[in-house]
């Protein structure tokens, strides 16, 4: 099964991952603004996000992703990945090393990585509402913990609505994705590694000590911004990225 995708533009391909707290609706602020810069932009959902059904089989979201690229005929991609999108992104670099030009890494998890006392006390709490049949409140529970302080109704909104969509189709879920274990020595594409000052320190720590890690890769932290700063100022990140992908796109030169 290829999943559902959006692909629109011209030019070095840039493919868009988003958080498992949101589906391909995220990038709705940066999808225009990529094609304007010449790029050929492609998003897409996970299953069990949006408009992509549930598994009925194993499978792996890096494996999806890379099916995607070889469906689209792409060769070569910059990957943009936000949260759990950011760790498939890192995920297909090292598996991949040689289709991925680019890593811009949003929050993003790691592969390997064991989530904090914090991260888990919210997993938790989480389940525990979803088990007592209180969506609602584990919607609201997602909208307060990931979103900054800068974060306006109409975006609180917008995930809202995303959240509950996963939730309600994840419901019926049997089959969860694998979670590869990967060498992250393999990956050679520059990257950027951006964390919110107002985020689960999970995520701060893995933007910082990326670094450290790979062979290309700098670390900046956005002092106004929580889990997703591409919703919370959707044009300051846009710019962000822009100026890391390089505005206009370099066959546009």
């Amino acid at each position: 099964m290829i999943i559902s995708h959006d692909v629109a533009g011209s030019g070095p391909a840039v493919v868009l991952l988003h958080s498992s707290v949101c589906d391909r609706r995220m990038w709705d602020a940066q999808w225009q603004p990529l094609i304007d810069a010449g790029y050929r932009v492609v998003r897409c959902d996970f299953r069990g996000f949006g408009d992509t059904p549930l598994a009925d089989a194993p499978y792996s979201d890096t494996g999806d992703v890379l099916a995607l690229l070889d469906h689209l005929g792409i060769e070569t991609a910059a990957l943009v990945g936000a949260s759990h999108g950011g760790r498939i992104a890192l995920t297909a670099a090292a598996l991949r090393p040689e289709a991925v030009t680019r890593l811009a890494l949003l929050g993003a998890g790691m592969p390997g990585h064991q989530p904090s006392d914090t991260l888990r006390a919210f997993g938790g709490r989480e389940d525990e509402l979803i088990e007592a049949g209180d969506i609602d409140g584990a919607v609201e529970l997602n909208v307060e913990s990931w979103l900054g302080p800068e974060a306006d109704e109409q975006t609180r909104a917008n995930v809202r609505r995303m959240q509950r969509h996963a939730f309600d189709v994840q419901m019926e879920a049997t089959i969860g994705p694998d979670r590869e274990e990967v060498d992250l020595s393999r990956v050679t594409a520059p990257t950027l590694a951006v964390a919110g000052a107002h985020d689960f320190p999970d995520f701060r720590d893995i933007a910082a000590a990326l670094p450290t890690l790979l062979p290309d890769a700098r670390h900046q932290e956005l002092p106004w911004a929580g889990h997703l700063p591409s919703l919370e100022r959707p044009a300051e990140t846009t710019a962000l990225l822009l100026a890391f992908l390089g505005e206009p796109a370099p066959a546009a030169r």
